[in-house]
């Protein structure tokens, strides 16, 4: 039993951890962030050998790259079926209604880990803008999460922007009702397919 926890465990943090290379390449693509900028260039190498062959049978969408988001999303899914069949809960995963709460679970998977992202890097640029504001990586990490905290720029008090605490609090808000909500009905949905 501990073998099996310990081998989901495994799965879970390797696949989510890939995932979210997947998408810091997406969003730094889709911010314009500084190409020559050394977690940039980590980015792009770590995750190359998956997208290049990938974009050869899934074209960019309006300059998006959807051979990325469909990787993420593709690996999300192959995760939560290897995490279901080492489960010693039986499913039916031949039935169709697992299969739609499966790529739902995924879908709904690659968005609560870009929540994640963009949390971090609110995170990481509020304490870089105390500690050490000149920090290269600020660039990059102002390209990601510029657009969201946007919208929360006139939450200043005395001076201090008060914007990356509105916007850590509404992501765990939403992490927390409809993402959760969202998590459980489809489990629900999988779960009644057996």
């Amino acid at each position: 039993m501990m073998l099996l926890e310990t081998l989901q465990f495994l799965i879970k943090t390797i696949s989510e951890l890939f995932v979210l290379v997947l998408l810091m390449r997406f969003y730094l693509q889709v911010a314009r962030a500084p190409f020559k900028h050394p977690l940039t260039q980590f980015v792009i190498a770590v995750s190359n050998f998956a997208v290049l062959p990938l974009r050869r049978w899934i074209p960019a969408w309006r300059s998006y790259d959807t051979a990325t988001m469909v990787l993420a999303w593709a690996v999300s899914l192959l995760a939560l079926i290897c995490i279901l069949l080492l489960n010693p809960l039986p499913y039916d995963l031949l039935h169709p209604q697992s299969w739609l709460a499966l790529t739902l679970l995924a879908l709904l998977d690659v968005f609560r880990l870009s929540l994640y992202l963009l949390m971090g890097a609110v995170f990481v640029l509020a304490i870089l803008s105390w500690v050490n504001p000149y920090n290269g990586l600020r660039p990059v990490l102002e390209a990601l999460t510029r657009p969201y905290l946007r919208p929360f720029q006139k939450a200043v008090i005395g001076g201090v922007d008060l914007s990356p605490l509105v916007l850590l609090l509404l992501i765990q808000v939403i992490l927390m009702l409809p993402v959760r909500m969202l998590e459980m009905s489809f489990l629900m949905q999988l779960k009644m397919a057996v």
